[in-house]
C-alpha cells in the first residue's frame, strides 16, 4: 500500500495541483492529510474542492491549528497580528461546502489513532504536548509515543524522518521497539528554504519513504493576493521560509 502524505497546504491551489500531478506517478492507494488545508493562501475553498475529488480514499484527515482557530473563532494563539488577521479573513471567505468539510470530514481533535497495514499509527497535526500548536521536535525524548509503530505529524512545515528504538520486552526483536516518525513538510508554505511544494510517499509494506518536491507556478499563485492580508504570506512563497 502506497500512501500519499500531505500537510499544511494552506490554501495554495497551484502547489496542491502540482503535488497531485506528480504523485500520480507513484500509483497511490490512499492519502493521509495532517491538517492546515486552509489559510495564508487565497484558495482555501478551491483546495477543499480538489481534496474532495481525490481518486483514492483519505484514511486520516485531521484539523490543524488554522481549522481549529476559525471553527472556534479564537485567534489568541497566533504569534503575530498578521497571522490573526489572515485567519479572520479566511474565515470570512469560506463557503458553505468548505465549512461542511472542515466540520464533518476533518477530525476535530487534531489527532487520531488508526491501524494501517497491521501497524498502529498516530496522526497528529502538532504533538502530544499540544496537538495544534507544538511541533514534534526530533531532538526531544519520544517515550510518549511508544504505543505506536508510526507517528505522522505536520505543523512545523519542515520534513523529517526519524527511527527511534526503545527498550521493550520482545526477545525476537532483541528487546527493542521501533517507532517511525514522519513529517512530509508543507505543500503550500514550506519553511525549509526550498519553495517547491513538498510531500511524502510511504510504502507501508517495505517501510520505504520518499520525500519529494514539485515545482509549481509561484507567480500565478501570488496573483491572487491583492491586499486581502499582509503581503508577507505572498512574498514568502518565493523563498520557502
Amino acid at each position: 500500500m502506497k500512501i500519499l502524505i500531505m500537510s499544511d497546504i494552506h490554501g495554495n491551489e497551484e502547489a496542491l495541483n502540482a503535488v497531485l500531478n506528480k504523485a500520480a506517478d507513484y500509483e497511490i492507494d490512499a492519502c493521509f492529510l495532517l491538517g492546515d488545508v486552509i489559510d495564508y493562501g487565497m484558495h482555501s475553498n478551491e483546495v477543499i474542492v480538489r481534496l474532495k475529488s481525490l481518486p483514492y480514499p483519505i484514511i486520516c484527515n485531521i484539523r490543524g491549528n488554522h481549522e481549529d482557530a476559525v471553527i472556534a473563532d479564537h485567534y489568541d494563539a497566533f504569534s503575530s497580528e498578521r497571522g490573526r488577521q489572515s485567519a479572520k479573513y479566511t474565515k470570512s471567505i469560506l463557503n458553505a461546502d468548505s465549512w461542511k468539510y472542515i466540520q464533518n470530514k476533518m477530525a476535530a481533535t487534531g489527532m487520531i489513532e488508526f491501524e494501517c497495514a497491521n501497524k498502529k499509527c498516530l496522526a497528529i497535526h502538532g504533538s502530544l504536548r499540544d496537538q495544534y500548536w507544538k511541533s514534534i521536535d526530533t531532538d526531544n525524548d519520544f517515550y510518549d509515543y511508544c504505543a505506536y509503530d508510526y507517528v505522522f505529524s505536520g505543523h512545523s512545515h519542515m520534513p523529517h524522518f526519524v527511527e527511534k528504538y526503545y527498550p521493550y520486552e520482545d526477545t525476537r526483536r532483541r528487546n527493542k521497539k521501533k517507532i517511525i516518525f514522519i513529517n512530509p513538510g508543507s505543500v503550500g508554505q514550506p519553511r525549509n528554504h526550498n519553495p517547491m511544494a513538498q510531500f511524502a510517499v510511504l510504502d507501508m509494506h517495505t517501510e520505504a519513504i520518499l520525500f519529494d518536491k514539485a515545482e509549481y507556478d509561484i507567480a500565478k499563485e501570488q496573483l491572487a493576493f491583492a491586499g486581502q492580508i499582509d503581503k508577507f504570506y505572498r512574498d514568502r512563497l518565493e523563498a520557502g521560509v
